[in-house]
């Protein structure tokens, strides 16, 4: 059974219009378990089938979309973002609050989207394979969002399912931080495993 959002999921533009408000609350609820701050400048968004189904509903709204063409195309943006049962799968965001600040440190980051990993217990560093769709990354820069994915072994994922702690981590020269997640994210992670 796929996890894989279709159209037959999704709400049409006015029956969104009437829920949303609750269906943003109820998100923005899920969101808390599913957000890690690794440092200061670098959060990971870890996505699952809702959190894509809010995000192509918020696309079809603010874009007005309702061609089968148009939610098709919202579909094949989004739905790599959900996990399959042996992976997580996640948004990183490069935030600074000042626009200098930020352009500099996006010079001096170059890279690090290849630098981020996950660890389960006592096992391997598991490095995420990014941006898959395109690349994100010039001469001159990163960018501010990454794409990732990383896959799990089933020692892994067993473990995790078991309680074993969950590590996230970058360690680029010149940003290097790492973080045990909390349990309400940990459990939240662990429902994405078959």
């Amino acid at each position: 059974m796929t996890n894989k959002l279709d159209a037959k999921d999704l709400m049409s533009l006015e029956e969104y219009d009437r829920v949303r408000a609750d269906f943003r609350a109820k998100i923005i609820e899920h969101k808390k378990n599913r957000v890690v701050a690794v440092g200061e400048h670098v959060t990971v968004h870890f996505e699952d089938r809702r959190t894509m189904l809010y995000q192509i509903q918020e696309m079809l709204r603010s874009e007005r979309i309702f061609e089968s063409e148009g939610i098709r195309e919202e579909l094949d943006a989004y739905n790599p973002l959900i996990p399959e049962g042996s992976d997580w799968r996640a948004t990183m965001m490069i935030e600074y609050g000042d626009e200098d600040e930020r352009r500099e440190a996006l010079k001096r980051l170059r890279g690090i989207e290849d630098k981020v990993w996950v660890r389960v217990g006592d096992g391997d560093k598991v490095f995420a394979v990014c941006n898959e769709d395109l690349e994100r990354t010039t001469d001159e820069k990163t960018a501010a969002v990454h794409f990732m994915r990383w896959t799990l072994s089933a020692d892994d994922a067993r473990a995790a399912k078991g309680g074993a702690a969950i590590r996230i981590g970058v360690d680029h020269e010149q940003y290097a931080a790492e973080i045990e997640v909390g349990d309400g994210v940990r459990a939240s992670l662990c429902g994405d495993l078959s």
